[in-house]
């Protein structure tokens, strides 16, 4: 018997369930509200859990996703500049892990997934925005503003942090301000001074703030992201006043400071997130499945956003090829998918929220984490339970 699911949203998320889906067999129709497949935003780190997923699908291999191997990770006290303790990434990792851990452009990781996801033969819709998400024991439906219905024997809800289908299924209103903003730059490699070319990740974390910064687009650009605790009262993505990135800078080191300045065009993303996810039920419900944001938003402080939403079409790749529809039937399946994923990605949105905390640490608090760092090493940042994947 031939199955199909229903998508919707057109976003990283999206787009790996629909690859997924036709991984497992199914028929794909994909929904998206925009006019087009587009993606705001900057760089995103890749470790070895989320390429592991990548690499089965050809989406490592594709020339659009342009991927920066970094060699390793420096973690440096914002304020002195010295260096805490670092990781060895590049060979070390894929040794390690057996996938590599990368960096990335968020359009270009896009760009390789919705080709994928074409040549795979999913059905991509755009200009399709969505009213309702209903399902009942033979089907799930879409009700799209237009009146139009799209009925599937699944649904994959996948359409972002501000998920109106989230609010219908679980009723839990929308994503709340943590309180936090994001400051992001893309420079171009070319035009910066060498000493700011360096090909490592780097985080510098200081009192109410940090910043990373990494090679993206094979490392033609520079992707700098500054957090800063702080509400912002604006939209989500603006031109940034950057007053309140440059009072932050006033006690940083001369070397922080130098990168801070070769920006030009700040854009503020305020970050928004959802207490961890409590269970199984808030990823599922009958043939309705979350996936990414949708499930569980999570702050950027373990750099898992995207890899948590891949490992979820991963596993809904599992479950839908399982699926049967006698022995294991849609809603065993997708009930399946929520039991596999709930756990960890309520633990990936805990460590976030603590590594906030102590990146973010002032006053004894600081002395204590930088000393940790420095006896403690590389087990300190390396993070086996993460990279092995599920």
């Amino acid at each position: 018997m031939e199955h199909d699911v229903l998508v919707a949203g057109g976003g990283i998320a999206g787009l790996a369930a629909a690859l997924a889906g036709r991984a497992a067999g199914w028929q794909v129709r994909l929904y998206e509200q925009a006019t087009g497949f587009a993606e705001v935003g900057a760089g995103l780190q890749l470790g070895p859990n989320a390429t592991r997923v990548l690499e089965p699908w050809g989406v490592l291999a594709r020339p659009e996703l342009r991927p920066f191997e970094p060699p390793r990770l420096s973690v440096r006290d914002a304020l002195d500049g010295r260096e805490l303790g670092s990781l060895r990434l590049g060979a070390t990792a894929r040794e390690r892990y057996g996938s590599p851990y990368l960096t990335i452009h968020r359009a270009d990781l896009l760009a390789a997934l919705l080709q994928a996801a074409r040549d795979a033969g999913a059905v991509l819709h755009t200009g399709a925005r969505i009213a309702a998400v209903t399902s009942d024991a033979d089907a799930g439906w879409l009700r799209f503003d237009d009146g139009a219905v799209a009925q599937g024997d699944a649904v994959a809800v996948a359409d972002g942090v501000w998920s109106r289908l989230r609010e219908q299924l679980l009723g839990d209103g929308a994503a709340p301000a943590t309180g936090q903003v994001a400051y992001r730059a893309l420079l171009p490699m070319a035009g910066l001074p060498a000493a700011l070319r360096g090909p490592q990740v780097e985080a510098w974390l200081g009192p109410g703030m940090h910043l990373v910064r990494y090679p993206v687009r094979a490392g033609e650009a520079l992707n700098v992201v500054a957090f800063l605790e702080g509400r912002a009262e604006v939209g989500w993505d603006h031109a940034a006043q950057a007053g309140a990135l440059a009072a932050a800078s006033r006690p940083l080191c001369r070397d922080l400071q130098a990168l801070l300045e070769a920006v030009d065009d700040w854009r503020l993303w305020p970050v928004h997130d959802r207490p961890p996810v409590r269970d199984a039920e808030a990823m599922v419900r009958g043939r309705v499945a979350l996936l990414g944001d949708a499930a569980h938003p999570m702050r950027p402080y373990l750099a898992q956003g995207a890899g948590m939403a891949l490992e979820d079409a991963a596993e809904l790749q599992r479950v839908l090829a399982a699926c049967d529809g006698r022995v294991i039937d849609v809603a065993t399946a997708l009930r399946r998918y929520a039991l596999g994923r709930w756990e960890r990605c309520a633990r990936v949105q805990r460590r976030a929220v603590r590594n906030g905390r102590i990146f973010h640490a002032a006053g004894p608090l600081r002395l204590a984490r930088n000393l940790a760092m420095r006896i403690a090493g590389e087990p300190l940042l390396d993070l086996p339970w993460l990279y092995r994947g599920t």
